[in-house]
């Protein structure tokens, strides 16, 4: 395989191999985060051709949401039984399709089944459990660097797409930028077939860190423990305070990012005036800072108390959120809201990764935070419908918006319930 060759190249320059599998899944998931983020582009396009209110549109955009975190736990089963590969690339297959055939669509059920079913679960096996994955099995060292990265690339793909969608989708279009999205998937596949490995075992290597040879885990073969493993996680998990805490705070997590603001941005802009290209463009600043942000915070995770990094950026997005619909929509405070609330946009992962690693133990930590990443989709799916129906019944998405801010800040109370020194891990080991 090409990947043996590149990683005895590699080996013998003393480069890692585990940095090709971290960066090809960067690429993908920022494909992916694209696919994701499209749909923002979508709601008005679609109001104009078929009819469709904004919260039946937002209603569909919601089931999405909620396969694709609900789906996070049994991803990360997928991946310990059939491999990090397998799992991918059947994901990207499954998203294209969904989007390619999107694009046939007449009817609302359409749009609900290919959106909410089957790009829902295409994304679901490709979200932030994803990277979780990666850099526990990759890495000991720099792991909460990687993690960073990787969720920076979801947030980021998921901003950086949608200035060229918006465009591509008003001046063409938006079937046009859903063949964009389409080209990028079949680019993430080919690099996913040819350089993702599911063990570092596999190649002969340690874990980034250690000096010892990790074996891979036993694979079961069979279904039924397969299915059940990720119940039996969330079973043990559930019997701890901390592991709700997370799955609160990362509701809000989801409410205030996924659900609201890149979901219904471009909607909120336009309400005031902003065309899509305008209202694209500061989520794609926004996009920028994230990406700074969350490197950032991948790097401070290593090194500080994660429960008061988590404090800080919830309630430094909370203040933030709280100002925008005070703010007049000018450039400048638009920019201020962008450059905040960039940096701030899913720096909340890698804090969250890393406690719960480190209270649920490294062999359970994808199973778990698979279960916290529920949570962030829940509240995103929430988010999604709830903005859509109060826009809707009220013409504005200001109520919404103060919402997510005042639900931001007391997620940034709730987090500080966590006691400073972890107990021993409580989730067993399934059969």
């Amino acid at each position: 395989m090409l990947s043996d060759r590149l990683a005895a190249a590699l080996r013998s320059r003393n480069i890692y191999y585990g940095w090709v599998v971290a960066g090809t899944t960067f690429l993908v998931m920022l494909a992916t985060a694209g696919a994701m983020g499209s749909a923002g582009v979508l709601i008005d396009p679609l109001q104009q051709e078929f009819g469709w209110s904004t919260e039946q549109i937002s209603t569909a955009f919601a089931i999405r949401l909620v396969f694709f975190g609900l789906l996070g736990p049994f991803a990360a089963a997928f991946m310990n039984h059939f491999g990090i590969r397998k799992v991918v690339t059947a994901a990207l297959v499954l998203i294209g399709t969904g989007i390619g055939l999107s694009m046939l669509m007449t009817q609302l059920w359409q749009l609900v089944v290919l959106w909410g079913f089957v790009i829902g679960i295409g994304t679901g096996m490709t979200a932030l459990v994803l990277g979780a994955t990666v850099a526990s099995r990759w890495f000991e060292k720099r792991r909460g660097l990687v993690v960073g990265l990787m969720t920076a690339s979801n947030a980021t793909g998921q901003l950086i797409f949608l200035p060229l969608l918006a465009s591509l989708s008003e001046h063409i279009g938006w079937r046009a930028a859903l063949t964009f999205v389409v080209i990028t998937l079949a680019v993430a596949f080919v690099l996913a077939a040819l350089f993702l490995r599911d063990h570092p075992a596999d190649l002969d290597l340690p874990i980034y860190g250690k000096s010892a040879i990790t074996p891979a885990p036993r694979q079961s073969r069979r279904l039924i423990e397969l299915l059940t493993t990720p119940l039996l996680t969330l079973r043990e998990a559930s019997k701890t305070q901390v592991f709700w805490v997370l799955f609160a705070t990362f509701f809000v997590c989801g409410f205030s990012t996924n659900g609201l603001i890149q979901q219904h941005w471009i909607s909120i802009c336009g309400d005031v005036g902003i065309a899509p290209t305008g209202a694209a463009g500061y989520l794609a600043l926004l996009g920028a800072f994230d990406f700074v942000g969350t490197i950032c915070s991948g790097w401070l995770s290593d090194r500080y108390d994660n429960r008061y990094l988590l404090l800080g950026y919830y309630g430094l997005r909370g203040l933030s959120l709280i100002y925008l619909p005070y703010s007049g929509f000018s450039l400048l405070t638009l920019t201020i809201f962008a450059v905040f609330y960039g940096l701030d946009w899913v720096a909340t992962v890698p804090p969250t990764v890393k406690l719960t690693a480190q209270r649920f133990g490294a062999e359970k930590a994808g199973l778990v935070f698979g279960w916290v990443f529920a949570g962030h989709q829940l509240g995103a799916a929430t988010a999604a419908f709830t903005a859509g129906a109060v826009r809707t019944g009220t013409s504005s998405y200001y109520p919404a918006i103060l919402m997510a801010g005042i639900l931001c800040l007391v997620a940034a109370l709730l987090i500080l319930s966590i006691s400073r020194k972890p107990s021993a891990p409580k989730v067993v080991q399934a059969a």
